[in-house]
């Protein structure tokens, strides 16, 4: 049987997952990002005691099928750009679409009507998360994240930068610097 879970996008998520499932006797297949296939049917005794239990840690089960499919395109989205090694080398709509088997147009129709942003929005501020967390390990330089990331020129990738966060990456980064100048001195 398969469940799925809102707002589950890490590994300390998919822990406490395992750990609730445990309380409740239920033994597991697979827990991934999202979602938990579990080895026997679940009774509504135990489906409620698991939706109380993840509540507490900030985690959702989702039983209505268009929550479930949102949360599917953030979750292939969020692996996509977070935990991926590389992205996809095909555009992200199609991507996206192969990951889930249903076309592409009706998820972002889905999407926008539920969530109140675009796909392409929701991919751009996680490309700018990720760009963020680059920035902060400052193993790479702002050439190479552009590259790593797909984006065009450096140029775009500033300035999708600066609309999302209202900073340039340079002053980002000096400001994290300054802000770890400032810790250290303590």
């Amino acid at each position: 049987m398969k469940l799925y879970i809102k707002y589950m996008v890490s590994l300390r998520c998919k822990m406490m997952v395992k750990e609730e499932l445990k309380k409740l006797g239920l033994h597991f297949v697979v827990v991934d990002l999202g979602m938990v296939e579990i080895m026997e049917n679940i009774n509504q005794e135990q489906h409620d005691q698991l939706k109380i239990n993840l509540l507490q840690s900030g985690l959702e089960l989702l039983d209505d099928k268009r929550s479930i499919l949102i949360d599917k395109i953030k979750n292939v989205i969020i692996q996509m750009i977070h935990y991926a090694e590389d992205l996809p080398t095909t555009n992200y709509s199609e991507y996206i679409s192969e990951q889930l088997h249903y076309d592409y147009t009706y998820l972002s129709n889905i999407f926008s009507e539920v969530k109140g942003i675009t796909i392409q929005q929701f991919i751009i501020i996680h490309k700018i998360e990720k760009v963020k967390e680059l920035l902060l390990y400052d193993e790479l330089n702002l050439t190479e994240i552009s590259y790593k990331l797909h984006y065009s020129s450096v140029a775009h990738l500033s300035n999708q930068f600066k609309k999302i966060t209202g900073l340039s990456p340079s002053f980002y980064k000096r400001l994290k610097q300054k802000r770890k100048g400032n810790l250290e001195n303590i």
